[in-house]
């Protein structure tokens, strides 16, 4: 489904040359503006990928048929193809991958420049992913938050924040592979207790928050154990993971009409720790949650919203 707003439209890219404009935007954002590392053929192309991109589905803003924002998605049917997911070379995510049902890896989340303060873009972006969730009946969202450099402890506040208080359950929970920093990094940059309880502080840890961060707690997102220092991307990232069921309460009684509306989805805890079968308000259709979620994410544009499903226009969007 495609999701209008004006000259604004979100949904998956649908061919090479679309695809081809996500990486060039990655690569103006990641390489240029943030000093990821890039090989001589991805400068001469002027775009940032990685081998996970094969297989990968785009969800981009577009405006003025400009792409100005993207994520690249990864469920799990896709991942097997490609033998995991990219979070993998990060953390460990065994407990996540024994979860029955479908669960997708989101990443590389970028807007353009000049378009970060335009917040419709980031609202769009969410609300086509909240529309890609809820189509794709994904139970488990997940995949890592960064901040630029490799100095985690300028981020000391915030992430000893997420420590203390926002950890995955133990069941579901990743940890960092800090084996997995290049040479010459200190594995002990990886905890994430970098400051004592005592001396967290909510205000200041939000102030170092991102505000993708800010967003995914919003959600009722968990975080995983560990920070994994990318040097060649340079930035220090942290593992998050939203499970359908725990969207915070005051979202679900917006989008949902009830503040449990999703009670049900909860990954139990028996010895195959199995998910509940996502079935969306079998009486109103999911189509009719799908709108409510973006027109409460969209708030003022709403009424500007069109819908569209476009699944007959696209040429295929992987292995491109």
């Amino acid at each position: 489904m495609a999701i209008k707003v004006r000259d604004y439209e979100v949904r998956l890219t649908r061919n090479k040359e679309e695809r081809r404009q996500v990486r060039q935007l990655r690569y103006d954002v990641f390489v240029e503006e943030e000093g990821a590392t890039a090989t001589e053929e991805q400068r001469n192309l002027r775009e940032e990928y990685d081998s996970y991109d094969r297989y990968a589905e785009y969800l981009a803003v577009f405006h003025n048929g400009k792409i100005v924002g993207t994520y690249r998605i990864i469920d799990r049917n896709n991942a097997e193809k490609m033998g995991g997911f990219y979070t993998e070379t990060e953390f460990n995510i065994s407990k996540i991958k024994k979860v029955d049902g479908n669960i997708a890896e989101m990443s590389r989340a970028c807007v353009n420049r000049e378009y970060r303060d335009n917040a419709l873009v980031m609202r769009m972006l969410w609300a086509g992913l909240g529309e890609y969730v809820m189509r794709r009946k994904i139970t488990i969202l997940f995949g890592v938050a960064s901040w630029v450099g490799i100095k985690p402890v300028e981020s000391a506040q915030a992430i000893s924040y997420l420590y203390y208080n926002h950890l995955s359950p133990m069941g579901l929970r990743a940890t960092v592979l800090s084996e997995n920093f290049a040479d010459g990094v200190n594995p002990k940059l990886s905890r994430m207790n970098i400051l004592p309880r005592e001396f967290v502080d909510e205000t200041d840890a939000r102030k170092q928050m991102t505000p993708l961060i800010k967003g995914y707690l919003r959600l009722g997102a968990t975080f995983g154990r560990g920070v994994f220092i990318d040097k060649p991307f340079n930035t220090y990232d942290v593992f998050v993971m939203v499970q359908t069921k725990k969207i915070d309460a005051a979202y679900q009684k917006h989008f949902l009409g009830r503040a449990n509306a999703l009670e049900h989805l909860d990954v139990r805890d028996n010895a195959l720790k199995t998910v509940g079968k996502i079935m969306l308000l079998p009486v109103t259709g999911s189509f009719k949650v799908v709108r409510a979620f973006v027109e409460f994410l969209l708030r003022e544009d709403a009424a500007d919203a069109e819908y569209i499903d476009d699944s007959k226009d696209s040429d295929g969007d992987g292995e491109q």
